[in-house]
Protein backbone atom coordinates (compact mmCIF):
# COMPACT_ATOMS: atom_id res chain seq x y z
CA UNK A 1 0.00 0.00 0.00
CA UNK A 2 1.09 3.54 -1.37
CA UNK A 3 0.38 7.10 -0.43
CA UNK A 4 -0.14 8.53 -3.70
CA UNK A 5 0.28 11.99 -3.35
CA UNK A 6 -1.20 13.84 -6.36
CA UNK A 7 0.15 17.23 -7.25
CA UNK A 8 -2.50 18.83 -10.00
CA UNK A 9 -0.90 21.26 -12.64
CA UNK A 10 -1.52 25.07 -13.24
CA UNK A 11 -4.46 26.36 -11.35
CA UNK A 12 -3.81 23.90 -8.63
CA UNK A 13 -7.54 21.90 -8.36
CA UNK A 14 -7.65 19.01 -6.95
CA UNK A 15 -10.78 17.89 -9.02
CA UNK A 16 -8.47 17.37 -11.50
CA UNK A 17 -7.63 13.82 -9.56
CA UNK A 18 -11.14 13.12 -8.79
CA UNK A 19 -11.58 9.77 -11.04
CA UNK A 20 -7.82 8.33 -10.36
CA UNK A 21 -7.97 8.98 -6.74
CA UNK A 22 -11.01 6.16 -6.73
CA UNK A 23 -9.20 3.72 -9.27
CA UNK A 24 -6.09 4.14 -6.52
CA UNK A 25 -8.25 3.72 -3.53
CA UNK A 26 -10.01 0.97 -4.91
CA UNK A 27 -6.25 -0.86 -5.49
CA UNK A 28 -5.94 -0.08 -1.33
CA UNK A 29 -3.86 2.56 -1.63
CA UNK A 30 -4.05 5.96 -0.08
CA UNK A 31 -4.52 8.75 -1.71
CA UNK A 32 -3.82 12.75 -1.02
CA UNK A 33 -4.58 14.68 -3.41
CA UNK A 34 -3.56 18.49 -3.08
CA UNK A 35 -5.38 21.87 -3.89
CA UNK A 36 -2.41 24.29 -4.51
CA UNK A 37 -2.64 28.25 -3.78
CA UNK A 38 -2.19 28.66 -7.07
CA UNK A 39 -4.08 32.42 -6.71
CA UNK A 40 -1.85 33.53 -4.21
CA UNK A 41 0.84 35.80 -5.64
CA UNK A 42 2.75 35.09 -2.80
CA UNK A 43 3.00 31.16 -2.67
CA UNK A 44 5.88 29.01 -3.10
CA UNK A 45 6.25 26.06 -5.21
CA UNK A 46 6.29 23.46 -2.44
CA UNK A 47 4.94 24.32 0.68
CA UNK A 48 1.50 22.78 0.61
CA UNK A 49 2.34 19.59 -0.91
CA UNK A 50 5.00 19.25 2.20
CA UNK A 51 1.53 20.12 4.74
CA UNK A 52 -0.43 17.80 2.79
CA UNK A 53 1.99 14.62 3.38
CA UNK A 54 2.54 15.75 6.77
CA UNK A 55 4.12 12.17 8.40
CA UNK A 56 2.95 9.83 5.93
CA UNK A 57 5.19 7.04 4.48
CA UNK A 58 5.53 5.52 1.69
CA UNK A 59 5.00 8.24 -0.65
CA UNK A 60 4.56 8.27 -4.74
CA UNK A 61 4.70 11.54 -5.54
CA UNK A 62 2.50 12.29 -8.65
CA UNK A 63 3.01 15.26 -10.52
CA UNK A 64 0.64 16.66 -13.64
CA UNK A 65 2.30 19.49 -16.07
CA UNK A 66 3.59 22.10 -14.15
CA UNK A 67 4.07 20.32 -10.89
CA UNK A 68 6.91 18.50 -12.75
CA UNK A 69 8.58 21.78 -10.66
CA UNK A 70 6.84 20.97 -7.94
CA UNK A 71 7.84 17.49 -7.46
CA UNK A 72 11.57 17.24 -6.88
CA UNK A 73 11.08 20.06 -4.15
CA UNK A 74 9.15 17.59 -2.41
CA UNK A 75 11.30 15.22 -2.41
CA UNK A 76 14.02 17.36 -0.94
CA UNK A 77 12.22 18.14 1.96
CA UNK A 78 9.88 14.81 2.50
CA UNK A 79 10.91 10.82 1.76
CA UNK A 80 9.72 9.97 -1.30
CA UNK A 81 9.77 6.48 -2.72
CA UNK A 82 8.56 7.26 -6.11
CA UNK A 83 8.02 10.63 -8.63
CA UNK A 84 6.29 9.99 -11.35
CA UNK A 85 5.93 13.11 -13.64
CA UNK A 86 2.30 12.45 -15.74
CA UNK A 87 2.49 15.04 -19.14
CA UNK A 88 4.62 16.78 -16.86
CA UNK A 89 7.35 19.72 -17.72
CA UNK A 90 10.70 18.68 -16.31
CA UNK A 91 12.91 21.90 -15.41
CA UNK A 92 16.74 22.19 -15.53
CA UNK A 93 18.17 24.16 -12.96
CA UNK A 94 18.32 28.20 -12.95
CA UNK A 95 15.32 27.57 -15.51
CA UNK A 96 12.34 29.30 -14.60
CA UNK A 97 8.98 28.41 -15.84
CA UNK A 98 8.67 30.59 -18.57
CA UNK A 99 12.04 30.09 -20.33
CA UNK A 100 11.13 26.14 -20.05
CA UNK A 101 8.88 27.13 -23.11
CA UNK A 102 11.22 28.46 -25.46
CA UNK A 103 14.19 26.12 -24.12
CA UNK A 104 12.19 23.20 -24.63
CA UNK A 105 11.01 24.15 -28.13
CA UNK A 106 7.36 23.23 -26.81
CA UNK A 107 5.64 25.86 -29.40
CA UNK A 108 7.48 24.35 -32.66
CA UNK A 109 6.84 20.55 -31.23
CA UNK A 110 2.66 21.49 -30.56
CA UNK A 111 2.45 23.04 -34.08
CA UNK A 112 3.70 19.90 -35.98
CA UNK A 113 1.44 17.76 -34.04
CA UNK A 114 -1.33 19.78 -35.03
CA UNK A 115 -0.05 19.77 -38.71
CA UNK A 116 0.23 15.79 -38.43
CA UNK A 117 -3.40 15.15 -37.05
CA UNK A 118 -5.00 18.06 -39.43
CA UNK A 119 -5.47 20.28 -36.77
CA UNK A 120 -5.79 23.95 -37.10
CA UNK A 121 -3.04 26.31 -35.58
CA UNK A 122 -5.50 28.04 -33.62
CA UNK A 123 -6.36 24.92 -31.45
CA UNK A 124 -4.09 25.90 -28.87
CA UNK A 125 -6.24 28.74 -27.83
CA UNK A 126 -9.55 26.43 -27.51
CA UNK A 127 -9.16 24.65 -23.88
CA UNK A 128 -11.40 22.05 -24.61
CA UNK A 129 -9.78 21.05 -27.84
CA UNK A 130 -6.37 21.27 -26.25
CA UNK A 131 -6.96 19.65 -22.97
CA UNK A 132 -10.75 17.90 -22.53
CA UNK A 133 -10.67 16.65 -26.71
CA UNK A 134 -11.17 13.39 -25.32
CA UNK A 135 -12.33 13.18 -22.34
CA UNK A 136 -16.07 12.19 -21.58
CA UNK A 137 -18.53 15.02 -22.11
CA UNK A 138 -20.20 14.88 -18.58
CA UNK A 139 -16.80 15.45 -16.97
CA UNK A 140 -16.00 18.12 -19.31
CA UNK A 141 -19.29 19.99 -18.23
CA UNK A 142 -18.22 19.53 -14.36
CA UNK A 143 -14.84 21.18 -15.38
CA UNK A 144 -16.35 24.57 -16.36
CA UNK A 145 -17.02 24.48 -12.35
CA UNK A 146 -13.22 23.96 -11.49
CA UNK A 147 -11.61 26.81 -13.58
CA UNK A 148 -8.23 27.47 -12.87
CA UNK A 149 -6.39 30.74 -11.51
CA UNK A 150 -2.79 30.76 -11.61
CA UNK A 151 -0.58 33.45 -10.88
CA UNK A 152 2.21 33.91 -12.91
CA UNK A 153 4.96 34.26 -9.81
CA UNK A 154 6.43 30.29 -10.26
CA UNK A 155 6.85 30.93 -14.01
CA UNK A 156 9.34 33.96 -12.97
CA UNK A 157 11.25 31.78 -9.88
CA UNK A 158 14.39 30.29 -10.92
CA UNK A 159 14.11 26.50 -10.67
CA UNK A 160 16.84 26.07 -7.39
CA UNK A 161 18.17 22.85 -7.33
CA UNK A 162 21.34 22.19 -8.82
CA UNK A 163 20.45 18.74 -10.08
CA UNK A 164 17.30 16.27 -9.69
CA UNK A 165 16.75 14.41 -6.37
CA UNK A 166 17.77 11.06 -6.42
CA UNK A 167 14.94 9.28 -6.38
CA UNK A 168 13.76 6.88 -8.65
CA UNK A 169 11.73 8.73 -11.22
CA UNK A 170 9.37 7.95 -14.09
CA UNK A 171 7.74 9.64 -17.31
CA UNK A 172 3.94 8.61 -18.25
CA UNK A 173 2.44 10.40 -21.47
CA UNK A 174 -0.24 10.89 -22.81
CA UNK A 175 -0.25 9.06 -26.71
CA UNK A 176 -2.56 12.13 -27.52
CA UNK A 177 -1.60 14.93 -25.46
CA UNK A 178 -1.85 18.02 -28.17
CA UNK A 179 -0.63 20.95 -25.60
CA UNK A 180 2.97 18.16 -25.02
CA UNK A 181 3.25 16.03 -27.59
CA UNK A 182 4.27 12.65 -26.76
CA UNK A 183 7.53 12.88 -29.22
CA UNK A 184 8.35 15.95 -27.78
CA UNK A 185 7.61 14.74 -23.89
CA UNK A 186 9.95 11.38 -24.93
CA UNK A 187 12.63 14.10 -26.19
CA UNK A 188 12.55 16.13 -23.08
CA UNK A 189 12.44 13.07 -20.19
CA UNK A 190 15.27 11.74 -22.30
CA UNK A 191 17.85 14.40 -22.56
CA UNK A 192 17.15 16.32 -19.46
CA UNK A 193 16.47 12.83 -17.55
CA UNK A 194 17.93 10.18 -19.20
CA UNK A 195 14.22 8.66 -18.99
CA UNK A 196 12.40 6.20 -21.49
CA UNK A 197 8.75 7.42 -21.06
CA UNK A 198 6.15 5.30 -21.27
CA UNK A 199 3.16 5.70 -23.08
CA UNK A 200 -0.56 5.03 -22.56
CA UNK A 201 -3.80 6.25 -24.78
CA UNK A 202 -5.44 9.70 -23.48
CA UNK A 203 -4.33 13.51 -23.84
CA UNK A 204 -3.28 15.81 -21.19
CA UNK A 205 -5.62 15.84 -18.49
CA UNK A 206 -5.28 11.79 -18.70
CA UNK A 207 -5.69 11.26 -15.25
CA UNK A 208 -9.80 12.44 -16.50
CA UNK A 209 -10.02 10.44 -19.58
CA UNK A 210 -8.45 7.27 -18.90
CA UNK A 211 -7.69 6.63 -14.90
CA UNK A 212 -7.78 2.83 -14.64
CA UNK A 213 -4.50 2.76 -16.85
CA UNK A 214 -3.17 5.39 -15.10
CA UNK A 215 -3.50 3.56 -12.30
CA UNK A 216 -2.42 0.11 -13.25
CA UNK A 217 0.84 2.49 -14.28
CA UNK A 218 1.24 4.04 -11.32
CA UNK A 219 1.31 0.34 -9.56
CA UNK A 220 3.87 -1.00 -11.57
CA UNK A 221 6.04 1.76 -11.29
CA UNK A 222 5.79 1.72 -7.39
CA UNK A 223 6.29 -1.93 -7.34
CA UNK A 224 9.72 -2.05 -9.33
CA UNK A 225 10.67 0.70 -7.50
CA UNK A 226 10.27 -0.74 -4.18
CA UNK A 227 11.30 -4.14 -5.23
CA UNK A 228 14.64 -4.86 -3.85
CA UNK A 229 17.58 -4.99 -6.34
CA UNK A 230 18.37 -8.54 -7.22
Amino acid sequence: MATYTLIPGAGGDLWEWHLLAEELEARGNNVVPVTLPAGDESAGWNDAVVEAIGDKRDVVLVAQSLAGFTAPLVAERVQVDLIVLLNAMIPLPGETGNEWWANTGQHEAEQDYFASVGLPPETADDEVALYFHDVAAEVVEEAADHIPEQTMTPMVQAWPLESWPDVPTRALIGRDDRLFPAEFQLRVAKDRLGLDGDVIEGGHMVALSNPGEVADRLETFRREAVAPNV
